[in-house]
Order: structure tokens, then sequence, then C-alpha cells
């Protein structure tokens, strides 16, 4: 079967033809669309294969429409650039990342990745097929704790490694990546604090990778939840894993929650870190990760703060606990 990085002679216009060449398999066969992709941008369906390994792969089609329709507004050509980047990182990291995860930081295997135009194409594993078919709106208990140990192994995984290839820094919120954002800031303090938040976040002693993205939706769990894989890697790149922690507990508890059950959360978080670096082999000093690292929690809530406040002012998730953050950060 070929690699993942061949690329056809020409760009394939028959898809379906061309998923079948990736895969092994005699017939390829559209089969029901799961989601669009962000502002229209392509698709994402399950494809079914004849006479191969697997009876089923994930096509995820990224095909740029004709006008942009974002659906808060933000439909400039910088972000119409951001987007055809961000699908090129994300084959990058499939292509040169991907392979080296482990099953404590599981993503799908990519079986084919081309370009197609100004569009793009994957052939990705099935994950429901591979036993993570489930789903959350929202992360308790066990559930969060599995998340937060994805997370911890993927950071240690990829601690100090080079994002070449990739974002320089991480994040679909990323500061440099967001000017129009930035001066829309509806709140002052951020406004003026923006700059001296990213330095602090970029100048970390520890750097990994971050998943960018790294929300509840894009968390596939087993069903007896005992274990996740995650997808959607369009964002990932360089940085503090505080940036996904702070993220995935935003998307996965409300307010009341947060107040109640981050602190707990940032503690396992970590504890998972230390097994983690058993896991994995890595030699880096915990302690004083954990030390950088926690006190850039309130750091990373912040700045993702100052991109809502941006681009979505009057957004839910700029409550409470994250003006508590926010005083945190700045104070």
């Amino acid at each position: 079967m070929p690699g993942p990085t061949d690329k056809p002679e020409h760009d394939p216009t028959d898809l379906l033809a061309w998923v079948a060449d990736r895969c092994g398999a005699s017939r390829a066969t559209r089969g029901a669309r799961i989601q669009s992709l962000w502002s229209g941008y392509g698709e994402i369906v399950r494809v079914h294969l004849d006479d191969a390994e697997a009876a089923s792969v994930i096509l995820k089609h990224v095909r740029p429409p004709s006008a942009a329709n974002h659906p808060r507004g933000w439909s400039t050509n910088r972000s119409h650039a951001r987007k055809l980047r961000s699908y090129a990182i994300e084959r990058a990291f499939y292509v040169d990342f991907a392979p080296r995860t482990t099953a404590t930081c599981r993503v799908p295997r990519c079986l084919g990745a081309t370009t197609l135009g100004d569009g793009a194409a994957f052939v990705l594993e099935d994950l429901d097929a591979a036993g993570f078919g489930a789903r959350r709106a929202s992360l308790r208990g066990s559930a969060l704790d599995v998340a937060l140990r994805w997370l911890a192994s993927f950071h240690v995984r990829f601690l100090a490694v080079d994002p070449a290839g990739l974002w320089p820094e991480g994040t679909y919120w990323h500061l440099a990546t967001r000017p129009d954002e930035l001066a829309a800031t509806t709140d002052p303090r951020l406004k003026a604090a923006a700059h001296t938040l990213d330095a602090r976040l970029a100048s970390a002693r520890y750097r990994t990778l971050v998943h960018g993205d790294a929300k509840v939706a894009n968390l596939c769990f087993t069903p007896d939840g005992r274990d996740v894989a995650a997808v959607d890697f369009q964002y990932v790149g360089g940085g503090c894993g505080m940036k996904d922690v702070a993220y995935l507990l935003g998307s996965a508890m409300t307010e009341r929650e947060l107040a109640r059950e981050a602190d707990p959360a940032v503690d396992a978080y970590f504890a998972h870190v230390r097994e983690a670096a058993r896991e994995h082999g890595c030699d880096a000093d915990v302690d004083a990760l954990e030390l950088e690292w926690r006190a850039l929690y309130p750091v990373a809530w912040a700045d993702f703060a100052r991109f809502l406040s941006g681009w979505a002012p009057g957004h839910g998730k700029l409550h409470g606990y994250t003006r508590r953050m926010v005083d945190a950060a700045l104070g």
C-alpha cells in the first residue's frame, strides 16, 4: 500500500477511487456525512470499503467555499489564509508527528493525504470502528480524568520537540494570528496586556506540542469511558501545556463546576504528567515543569479570554471564573 505522503501524479478528481487506492480496497462507497467543516470549508464523511483490511475509513475533504460564511462574521482574507494553512499543518502533523504517539495519547492513523488545488483530502482511520465510538457533550469524574490523562501523555511525549512544519505557537487563538480580533477587543485590560500574556506563555522554559483545539467535541471515547482518542489537529504547535488544559476545562464544565472542580482537575493533570514521564522515559525535571506550568495556568485562561473578548464579546465563557483567572494573571 502507498505511504501517506505519496501524492498522485494529478489531483484525484474521483475521491472515492483515490480512497480505495490508498486503502487497498476494490471499491469505496460514500456513507453518511459526519459533519461540515467550520465556515463551510468542506465535510467529513464515512467511506465504506470492499475487500480491504478495514471495513470503513473517514474522509476529511477540505473544499474552500467560493464565498466564506463565518458564523460570527469574521470572513476576511486573513481568516481564509489561516484556515488554508491550518489544513496544511494538520497534514504535516499526521505525516510527521502522529506516528510517534502511543496508546495513551491515541490519534487516528492517516492512510493518505493530498492537496486538491486550494483544498485537501485526508483518509483517516475510522475511530468508531476501532472502538472509540462514544461522544460526550461535557466531562465529569472519570471521563474528565481520562481526557486529562490524554493531554498529559501527549504533552510529555512531545516535550522539547521542535514543532517544525507546525504552528510555531499552537492554538487557534494565538495572538500573532488574530490581529483583527485584538483590535476589536472590548476589555481594555486584556487589550493592554495581550502581548505580555503572549510573551509569558511563549517564554516558558518547558515547551511541548499543544493540541490547539482540545475541546470535548474533539474527543472520542470507548463505550466504557476508560480510553479516549483525539482528532482535529489543525492548530497543533509549540507551547505550554496549560493552554490545552485551560481550554479543555472551559469546554467541559460550567462556571459553577469550574469553581468547584478546576483545582482538583489541574492536580489530576499533573499526576498524569508524572505517570506519563515514567511511561515515556522522560528525564525532564517534572517538579520544575509543574512549578512553571501551574503559575501559567491563569495566564493561559487570560490569553483565551483576550481572544474571546474581541471575537465574541458576549460569549458565555467570559464568566466569573474566567474573570478571576484574568485577575490572577494580571495581578
